[in-house]
């Protein structure tokens, strides 16, 4: 059988294939490299319709990046998604606290969701980090609330939970009353694949991967 091999060069195709489907969108190049990977994650060319981002959003999550910041997730599947190689060469962690049981036993006292709980859980950990939720919207909610009520500043709002009850609400909200940079796709699409492709693409553009995508260390 004859098929493409390469890690670097299945990737190096996959974006250039990608590409018609976004170049009429008027996109910054590190926008591009997003972009790219949330639609080579999903599959779906139609996701470069969908997403929504504030102004300068994808710069300030690679500036915070750059600074060392830390990822705060919903659940671990985004966590699991991230590539920690390339966050730890910069100075980052990525925590999730879902299956805490400390959470857990709070959750269950308020009757919310364990996510709900553990992205209240961070408080002020969460400024200047990024915050990466994918599945609970929920989780959404409470991170949009905490930034409106009680001035939590993540330097990023990556939010972009999946499904049919209040996944849609959630982003809209976002894009609404937002008071921090953020990125997320509108409608019931997204996923924990998706946001993990959105932290992974703000990590490339600050890295080096050999041409087995091995991560090398800092771009000059």
């Amino acid at each position: 059988m004859n098929f493409i091999k390469n890690p670097k060069a299945i990737e190096e195709n996959s974006m250039e294939m990608i590409y018609p489907f976004i170049k009429d969108l008027d996109l910054t190049a590190e926008e591009i490299t997003v972009y790219s990977r949330m639609i080579h994650a999903s599959g779906d060319v139609d996701y470069g319709h969908l997403i929504q981002t504030s102004k300068g959003a994808v710069a300030a999550g690679i500036e915070a990046l750059r600074r060392g910041c830390n990822i705060y997730c919903d659940v671990t599947m985004v966590q699991t998604g991230i590539n920690k190689r390339a966050l730890s060469v910069l100075g980052g962690e990525v925590f999730c606290r879902i299956a805490d049981p400390d959470v857990a036993k709070r959750a269950k006292e308020k009757n919310v969701s364990r996510s709900m709980e553990a992205m209240h859980s961070f408080g002020t950990d969460l400024n200047g980090s990024i915050i990466a939720v994918g599945n609970a919207p929920t989780a959404l909610f409470e991170a949009i609330r905490m930034t409106k009520e009680e001035g939590i500043t993540p330097a990023l709002i990556v939010g972009i939970p999946v499904g049919f009850v209040g996944a849609a609400e959630s982003k809209e909200v976002l894009i609404k009353e937002s008071t921090v940079p953020y990125i997320t796709v509108r409608g019931t699409k997204g996923g924990s694949p998706i946001v993990a492709s959105v932290i992974n693409a703000l990590l490339y553009n600050l890295v080096r991967r050999d041409n087995m995508l091995y991560v090398q260390g800092l771009k000059d």
